[in-house]
């Protein structure tokens, strides 16, 4: 749906009241009650064009800190809020090595990098959710019924009508206290579907300083890329 020049992907779901998201690759989608008529929802969407503006602006500046990396000895890539340097080695090595503060890579397996990397952060980050997870799942009363880590494109991380909680694997890029308040907004989500005050409430109870989190997904998030 277009509005005020602007393409604006429009999904419904059980809700009470619209929400409007720039996702991370510069789209813009609106969560609207499924009882809104089409002309209905035009005349929200309108009625708020002018912080969609603003909001696309916003995030045009901050992915000018978008990072467009090699495989190259000397390249850094972000593990846990920290820039690592890569090593090729003539060695084949079969996988992505981490040791001594530094990724290592075979030379001839360059053409590997994006897979070998990701299977890095998949694994570190599922090791790092089987102690995080319990431990928020306590904090707030509430048991995920399932949670995986995969590739979700615009999302840190989703949580499903039936508790099933999905971590992107670039969790694995963001420090320990943005990991951290991203497990505690999607466990959250088990009692509160949407971004309610209330739901809000139940992040503040566990995580205290969550704004910090999320100013550094916001002025971060573009340069978490391979």
């Amino acid at each position: 749906m277009e509005v005020a020049g602007i393409d604006i992907i429009v999904k419904k779901s059980d809700r009470k009241t619209v929400s409007i998201f720039v996702e991370r690759d510069g789209t813009v989608s609106a969560l609207v009650p499924n009882s809104l008529e089409t002309d209905a929802i035009k005349e929200v969407l309108a009625s708020k064009s002018y912080q969609i503006h603003k909001n696309l602006a916003e995030w045009k500046q901050l992915n000018e800190r978008h990072v467009l990396r090699e495989y190259v000895s000397g390249q850094s890539f972000l593990y846990l809020g920290r820039n690592y340097r890569l090593k090729l080695v003539d060695n084949t090595l079969g996988e992505l090595v981490f040791k001594q503060n530094t990724f290592f890579m075979g030379r001839e397996e360059i053409s590997n990098g994006d897979l070998y990397f990701t299977n890095f952060y998949k694994q570190k980050l599922i090791n790092r959710l089987k102690t995080l997870v319990p431990i928020y799942e306590s904090r707030l009363g509430v048991k995920a019924t399932d949670y995986k880590v995969m590739e979700l494109q615009n999302r840190w991380a989703s949580c499903t009508k039936k508790g099933t909680i999905n971590f992107h694997w670039k969790g694995a890029l963001a420090p320990v206290d943005v990991l951290h308040y991203i497990v505690a907004h999607e466990l959250a989500h088990i009692l509160h579907m949407n971004h309610t005050t209330a739901f809000w409430n139940e992040v503040d109870k566990v995580v205290p300083n969550y704004s910090e989190s999320l100013n550094w997904l916001k002025y971060n998030g573009a340069g978490m890329t391979l």
